[in-house]
């Protein structure tokens, strides 16, 4: 006798006025609803069990002090297999271009001359509802080219031809977040979960019968255990929607500690769908801070603009990613290029344009087939740079790297930086960390500060690094330790500042007090906050 197929349970969408939008109703069909719900159904619960294993890990971290490659997956780190070959649309990956959803950026990425978009609903994007169904209604516009429009000062925005289009690539939220508008019972359904299942369950099909997807980014992924639910996710949608096994390709985003030690592991578990590794750079560094929060002073970053990525433990990581991915015939892209030029300033544009030139010359030569950048003019600088080492080739997988060794004590010897904090740190840390933070309590997850392109990651490290200056007792270069009261006080300056540069009125109808508050909050409090996104959500009309 057949066993009944049981129903999927139901999906409530919070309905009041003050979040109902006029077409959310396009993306929450009843059909998108119940894949929700099954994914929930099926997923929630391993989810739920990996953050444990995370909570675990960071205590055993703790009391160990250290990291080292995984004894129990030595086989596969020794084994002979490569990720599926990559698909015609991501087999050139050069340049990259990162940012939001918004219906402006969506047309300037797609428009911008990268190879690829990715197209964010994580660190560039604040989770209110409009930006999490606004987003998916722009790109399901942007695929059926409904998407032209013009802005409110009568500029015209319009899609070039398909073939100069860049290809799609989605991040969803990280496996922490919760989006909170939709539930099943009392239970809010993992951000990640809605993020991918209704881009997923509006696109996929479209995009694979064009051969351009759908494609995603995996962010905060701290081990591979992580990276095989991902993998069971894939392959039940799939399943679902009646599409081959290994449609679906995923580039995971190397931006934990954790996972640097689990690259070769995290493409083994993907390896049907897995399309390559990322060097996200402040979320690292963010992630050691967390990590090694009782690690003592040899753990103790200085001000984050002096990391470099040529410091050695960050040039350990980066070569390290370039060797684990064309070992396994996957392609390794490289980091952020945030610089925002400015109209005004050529100046400071061409001392700017030098620097990401120099940056992607580098990634270029150490074998990277691609690198992101923030911005549209940035696109031909590093255009350029690996045009000059690719030439007519799509990437260069060919490069072995084998000349790479990189040891544990490697990846960890944060001692092995000169730089020392510093107030003018300390003050740029309290700066970024308050006014990103209002503007994310304002629904942007992307945001021009002092000329940088800064999103929740850059806030995560700012924070971090005044927590852990002031937990580690640091003593600044004026002879001034790092107090929690000297943090307060740089705050309530910066804040003086804001009032006075705003104005009353502009300073009134802006989030800062709040977003002050919580700075000093996830800097200050004896227990570490995970994440500031967290508490921040909350906050979020």
């Amino acid at each position: 006798m057949a066993v009944p197929v049981q129903p999927p349970p139901a999906v409530t969408v919070a309905d009041d006025a003050a979040h109902r939008l006029d077409r959310q109703d396009e993306i929450l069909i009843d059909a998108a609803l119940a894949f929700l719900g099954a994914l929930h159904e099926r997923f929630t619960p391993r989810r739920d069990a990996l953050l444990v294993r995370r909570a675990e890990r960071r205590a055993e971290i703790a009391r160990t002090g250290t990291l080292d490659f995984l004894p129990e997956t030595a086989a596969i780190r020794a084994g002979d297999w490569q990720v599926a070959p990559a698909p015609a649309a991501l087999q050139d990956r050069r340049v990259e271009i990162t940012g939001p959803t918004d219906r402006k950026m969506t047309v300037n990425a797609l428009n911008s001359g990268a190879r690829v978009w990715l197209a964010d609903f994580e660190d560039a994007s604040a989770p209110t509802w409009e930006n999490v169904i606004g987003g998916q209604l722009n790109l399901r516009d942007a695929f059926a080219r409904r998407i032209d429009f013009t802005g409110p000062g009568g500029k015209t925005y319009a899609l070039r031809p398909d073939a100069e289009l860049a290809t799609v690539v989605v991040r969803p939220r990280g496996w922490h977040l919760d989006e909170r508008h939709l539930r099943v019972g009392e239970r809010a359904i993992p951000g990640a979960l809605v993020d991918f299942g209704l881009y997923f369950f509006h696109n996929a099909r479209h995009l694979a019968e064009r051969g351009r997807g759908p494609y995603f980014y995996l962010p905060k992924t701290e081990s591979h255990h992580e990276a095989r639910l991902w993998n069971e996710v894939f392959v039940f949608a799939q399943e679902h929607l009646g599409l081959a096994r290994g449609t679906v390709r995923a580039t995971v985003l190397i931006e934990t500690i954790t996972a640097a030690f689990e690259m070769e592991e995290i493409l083994y578990a993907l390896r049907e769908h897995a399309a390559g590794l990322n060097a996200g750079r402040w979320d690292y560094l963010f992630s050691i801070v967390k990590n090694f929060r009782d690690g003592g002073p040899r753990f103790v970053l200085p001000d984050r603009n002096a990391i470099t990525m040529t410091a050695p433990f960050m040039r350990a990581y980066t070569e390290l990613l370039v060797r684990t991915c064309h070992k396994r015939g996957a392609h390794a892209i490289g980091g952020m290029a945030a610089f925002i030029p400015s109209r005004r300033d050529a100046e400071a544009n061409a001392v700017a344009f030098e620097k990401v030139r120099a940056d992607k010359d580098r990634e270029a030569r150490d074998g990277y087939d691609g690198s992101w950048v923030a911005h549209p003019d940035l696109v031909p600088i590093a255009m350029a740079s690996f045009d000059r080492v690719l030439g007519t080739r799509p990437h260069q997988k060919d490069r072995l790297r084998e000349d790479v060794t990189v040891r544990a004590a490697d990846l960890l010897a944060v001692d092995s930086l000169e730089a020392r904090p510093t107030r003018a740190g300390l003050v740029n840390a309290v700066q970024v960390g308050i006014r990103y933070i209002e503007a994310w309590l304002r629904g942007l997850g992307a945001v021009a500060i002092f000329d940088l392109m800064e999103d929740a990651a850059t806030a995560e490290i700012s924070r971090s690094q005044l927590w852990q200056w002031v937990n580690a007792g640091v003593v600044l270069e004026d002879g001034v330790p790092v107090t929690a009261a000297l943090v307060r006080s740089v705050a309530a300056d910066e804040l003086a500042a804001i009032r006075a540069e705003a104005g009353e009125s502009a300073f009134a109808a802006g989030a800062w007090q709040r977003a002050h508050d919580l700075l000093l909050r996830v800097a200050l409090d004896a227990d570490y906050t995970d994440f500031l996104t967290l508490p921040a959500y909350e906050l979020l009309d």
